[in-house]
C-alpha cells in the first residue's frame, strides 16, 4: 500500500475520501458547498488523497456539481442510479476507492481544519487499528440551536485528548481500513432510515474488534433545516430507535420490571446531565437560551417517542392481521 509523507509527521497510510449526495434530499444545498470548503481548508490538503469521491445519486443539481468540480478540481464524481440509498452509496464509495484508508464525511457537516490529519494518524499505530471514529456534535446557538444541541442525535464534544475505545461511530465522521470494511460491510438492507452504523458497530464489537474514538477529529452537524425537516426527522429517529432495539435484541424485547424501568429512566437522566454539562463547557452562552430551549427539546423528544410508538403499533397491527387470516 502507498503512503503519504507529510513533513514533520509519520508516514500516513494512503487514503480516499468519500461523500455522497443522497444526504441532500432533506438538507440545505448550501451545506454541500460549506462541507467541501471545510475539506479544502484542511491542514492536510485533500490533494494528498488517492481520490475524493462524490457519489451522486441525482440529489444535487448538475449545474451545482459542475461548479463545485471547477472550484475543487480534486473532486471525482461517480454517478449511481437515482434512488441509491445513503449506506449503499457509502459502500459503493469504498468499493471504487484505492486508498488503504476510506474516510467518510457528509454534506451537512463542517470539519475543523485538523480533522483529516487527526482521523488518519491513529492508523500509524499498527494494523490492529481498523476503525477510527471522530466526534460530531450539533451546530447551533439560540432557542432552536440550543434545543437541538440538547435533543439531536449527536452529543457535545467530550473535550478529551486521547484515543479511546468506543462502542459507536457516525458515518459522517469515521475512517476504516478499506480491506476491513469490504470484509465487514455496513449492512444495507435494514428497515432503518439511518442507524445502520449502530447495528454495524454492535456486530463488530460482538466479533471482538476494537473501535477507536479520536476526540481530536471534530465535526459540526447542521440541525434540521426547516419545520417539516425537523418534524419528520425526529419521527424517523423514533422509528429507527424501535428497529435498533428490535435488531440488537434479535426481537426478544421482554417487558421489563418496575426496577428495570426505573434503571432505564436513571440512565437517560444521566445521559442528559452529561450532555448538558458538555454543552455548557463547549459554549456557556447556551445558558441564556435554556429556559426557552428546554420546552422545544421536550417537544422534540415527544416526537421521537411518537415515532417509536407509531412503528411499534403498525407492526403489531400487521402481525395481528397476518395471524387472523
Amino acid at each position: 500500500m502507498g503512503q503519504v509523507q507529510i513533513p514533520g509527521e509519520k508516514r500516513l497510510p494512503s487514503f480516499s475520501i468519500v461523500l455522497e449526495t443522497e444526504n441532500l434530499a432533506n438538507a440545505d444545498l448550501k451545506g454541500l458547498s460549506q462541507s467541501l470548503a471545510s475539506l479544502a481548508d484542511q491542514d492536510l490538503a485533500p490533494t494528498h488523497a488517492n481520490e475524493v469521491w462524490l457519489i451522486d445519486s441525482g440529489d444535487a443539481p448538475a449545474k451545482l456539481l459542475e461548479q463545485l468540480c471547477e472550484q475543487y478540481p480534486w473532486i471525482k464524481v461517480h454517478q449511481v442510479p437515482v434512488g441509491t440509498g445513503y449506506y449503499k452509496a457509502k459502500m459503493l464509495g469504498a468499493e471504487i476507492s484505492t486508498g488503504e484508508i476510506v474516510v467518510y464525511f457528509d454534506s451537512d457537516c463542517s470539519y475543523e481544519t485538523n480533522w483529516l490529519r487527526n482521523i488518519l494518524i491513529p492508523f500509524t499505530q499498527g494494523d490492529e487499528v481498523q476503525l477510527v471514529a471522530g466526534e460530531t456534535m450539533t451546530r447551533g446557538l439560540g432557542v432552536y440551536g440550543t434545543a437541538m444541541v440538547l435533543a439531536y442525535i449527536f452529543p457535545p464534544y467530550s473535550r478529551e485528548q486521547n484515543l479511546t475505545p468506543t462502542s459507536q461511530y457516525f458515518l459522517n465522521n469515521v475512517a476504516f481500513r478499506r480491506e476491513f470494511l469490504l470484509k465487514h460491510p455496513i449492512p444495507i438492507e435494514l428497515p432503518l432510515y439511518r442507524g445502520n452504523c449502530a447495528i454495524h458497530a454492535h456486530e463488530l464489537c460482538q466479533q471482538g474488534y476494537t473501535l477507536w474514538r479520536q476526540p481530536q477529529a471534530r465535526a459540526m452537524h447542521a440541525p434540521p433545516s426547516s419545520l417539516s425537516h425537523w418534524f419528520w426527522r425526529f419521527l424517523l429517529i423514533g422509528h429507527d430507535y424501535y428497529w435498533q432495539n428490535t435488531l440488537l435484541t434479535k426481537g426478544n424485547v421482554a417487558k421489563g420490571s418496575y426496577r428495570d424501568s426505573m434503571a432505564g429512566i436513571k440512565e437517560k437522566l444521566g445521559i442528559f446531565r452529561d450532555r448538558f454539562g458538555k454543552m455548557l463547557a463547549h459554549e456557556p452562552r447556551h445558558l441564556i437560551y435554556l429556559p426557552f430551549a428546554v420546552p422545544v427539546a421536550l417537544i422534540t423528544s415527544a416526537l421521537v417517542a411518537l415515532g417509536y410508538f407509531i412503528t411499534s403499533w403498525k407492526l403489531s397491527t400487521a402481525w395481528q392481521k397476518s395471524v387472523t387470516r
